[in-house]
């Protein structure tokens, strides 16, 4: 059942479907939907927040629904009752669902948002699957989803990153055309849905207040869950998730939050408990109170190792303020970790038995050396890796001895290339590995065509930027990765179509980003 990235798959099916039924029908199930309530009162399509699958094993994954009749109901229960629903689940080698491979009924339940983690074993590597779930009468939309290859494959691997997607700055037109590529795998590096309350300058009414409470996130992230692109690009693809700030609050680092407040490590529980209830995760990062253990290593053959990052949940508070500051020596200091010091040996750990062709890093921060001033003067972000220099010192170190060495990033708004050095203090010194970052889904609207020519130019280790909206496409063979910064020109209206801005290849072993 494999296939060559960029080749037609049966996935169509899905996407024409998508494209037929439109926006209303696609976001639920259009069979006839009889799930009892309270009382003997019939609800509507509990399946509103689509399906999902993620976290792929070369004999599993993970499935996921949530069932919200009333999705963005302010007591965040979604219109349910307060019970267990069983919801009967099945996999099949094709869309009819006539060659069933598993099948098995779970258990929604209150206490975890009436959501569906189901974790599926025995399934051929590298193989193509389809899934749904039905409780009571209802039948979920239709999902797609793959088995990571076999251990040692080099077999080639389509794969698209995206972040920071603010509902209520634009439409999730990428999300849609990242589906429309046929990827086979998906990453979303943080700034999956946010916090704030909504904005008169909205181009979409964000519903319910600042979110603060365990019924304000999940509210939010149903929200989130009911736009139509979204929903596809999950129901085509396995997605690997980590989070950044704002699924919690803006710029917070482990217990400290951005303003003084007494409430923060309950609402850091309540949003670490939302954040699992919906999205496709094992049980292993079920939450436990203040605590969530999200990162992981996804083993994708031979071809590339996911070494999947959390840089909040355990990083030292930001100095000198949370933006860009000029002259803030502490942030040399040996002791500062954005990781921590478990994540930290971990990920070294990985990175030294390493054998797979392309180690590749999962996470939200700029990692780069970037100096954002322009003249003489020198000003770093003091909430991405800068601000932790001797801790980024240490991965850049440890990305020198894989063989190659790519760090996928988010949170900044734009799409950036560069070339990781091992210190950034000499900048004719070698690359050890390079990184791509992506814009936003929406957040900042629109953008411009502003290609930060001044950053470049006190950078020559930057080599692309762009101010427009979008996500970044991968391509990963044994012979090389290439990179195409996807871009929309308009995200406040929607359908915009995506076009590839700047691509570039790295040759196996070479370490250095060139034109493609």
């Amino acid at each position: 059942m494999s296939r060559s990235p960029g080749n037609p798959s049966r996935r169509t099916v899905l996407l024409g479907g998508a494209a037929a039924l439109g926006a209303t029908t696609f976001a639920g199930s259009t069979l006839a939907h009889a799930l009892p309530g309270a009382g003997g009162r019939p609800l509507a399509d509990p399946f509103t927040l689509g399906v999902a699958s993620g976290d792929p094993l070369p004999d599993g994954m993970v499935l996921w629904t949530r069932l919200a009749p009333e999705p963005t109901a302010d007591d965040g229960r979604g219109g349910m009752p307060d019970r267990v629903v069983p919801v009967r689940w099945e996999v099949a080698e094709d869309e009819r669902f006539t060659r069933i491979v598993r099948r098995g009924e779970a258990q929604a339940t209150p206490e975890l948002g009436h959501s569906v983690h189901v974790e599926l074993s025995g399934l051929r590597p590298g193989a193509e699957y389809y899934y749904r779930f039905r409780a009571e009468n209802a039948v979920s939309p239709t999902g797609f989803t793959r088995t990571a290859p076999a251990p040692g494959s080099l077999e080639a691997l389509l794969m698209c990153f995206a972040s920071c997607s603010h509902f209520g700055q634009g439409h999730f037109t990428a999300y849609r055309r990242m589906a429309e590529d046929q990827p086979h795998l998906i990453l979303h590096l943080g700034d999956y849905q946010y916090e704030y309350a909504g904005d008169s300058d909205d181009v979409r009414e964000v519903r319910g207040p600042e979110t603060r409470t365990l019924a304000n996130y999940r509210q939010r992230h149903a929200q989130y869950k009911t736009d139509p692109d979204l929903q596809l690009a999950h129901a085509t693809a396995p997605w690997l998730v980590v989070w950044d700030d704002h699924e919690t609050e803006n710029n917070w680092a482990d217990e400290v939050p951005e303003d003084p407040d007494a409430g923060f490590l309950d609402r850091r529980a309540a949003a670490f408990q939302a954040y699992y209830e919906n999205m496709p995760l094992r049980r292993s990062a079920r939450p436990q109170g203040i605590d969530m253990r999200l990162y992981r290593r996804i083993r994708w053959g031979g071809l590339a190792d996911f070494h999947m990052l959390d840089t909040r949940q355990y990083r030292d508070d930001q100095l000198c303020g949370d933006g860009v500051q000029a002259g803030c020596d502490g942030r040399l200091s040996p002791d500062r970790s954005i990781t921590g010091a478990e994540q930290e040996r971990w990920l070294l750990k990985n990175l030294r038995s390493s054998d797979a062709r392309w180690d590749v890093l999962g996470q939200q921060v700029f990692f780069s050396k970037i100096d954002l001033t322009p003249g003489a003067e020198e000003g770093y972000n003091m909430d991405a890796w800068d601000g932790y220099v001797a801790n980024r010192d240490r991965i850049a170190d440890g990305l020198s001895r894989v063989r190659n060495g790519v760090v996928l990033t988010g949170d900044v708004h734009r799409h950036w290339a560069a070339e990781v050095k091992r210190t950034h203090d000499d900048p004719s010194t070698p690359a050890v590995g390079t990184e791509l970052v992506t814009t936003s889904i929406t957040s900042g609207g629109d953008g411009s065509d502003d290609g930060n020519e001044d950053v470049i130019a006190e950078n020559p280790h930057v080599k692309f930027s762009s101010n427009r909206r979008g996500y970044v496409r991968t391509r990963f063979t044994a012979e090389d990765m290439r990179a195409d910064f996807r871009t929309l020109r308009k995200v406040t209206e929607p359908g915009a179509p995506a076009e590839t801005a700047r691509s570039f290849a790295v040759q196996d072993g070479v370490r250095a980003l060139n034109p493609a």
